[in-house]
């Protein structure tokens, strides 16, 4: 089962693993996420690592230069 969320009203972000199941044919019946507002919802889990990441050099310089590295950082208080 997976954490999911959808915008309600109030623009507010809730969280759901309801699953509603809606017939299409007789025979089939198939599983669709969908909100009480009638919205489908989104996963509320990050994207996968992947191993080919082919911007972590550029992203590393950029923390490098702003000072956003965790070395460049001072230890956190306890």
């Amino acid at each position: 089962m997976y954490l999911q969320f959808y915008i309600n009203e109030n623009g507010d972000k809730v969280y759901t693993t309801k699953i509603i199941r809606f017939s299409l044919s007789n025979m089939i019946l198939t599983d669709f996420k969908e909100s009480p507002l009638g919205v489908a919802t989104q996963s509320a889990h990050p994207a996968r690592f992947s191993p080919d990441d082919k911007y972590s050099r550029q992203r590393v310089l950029l923390k490098k230069r702003f000072g956003l590295l965790p070395t460049q950082k001072p230890p956190p208080k306890y």
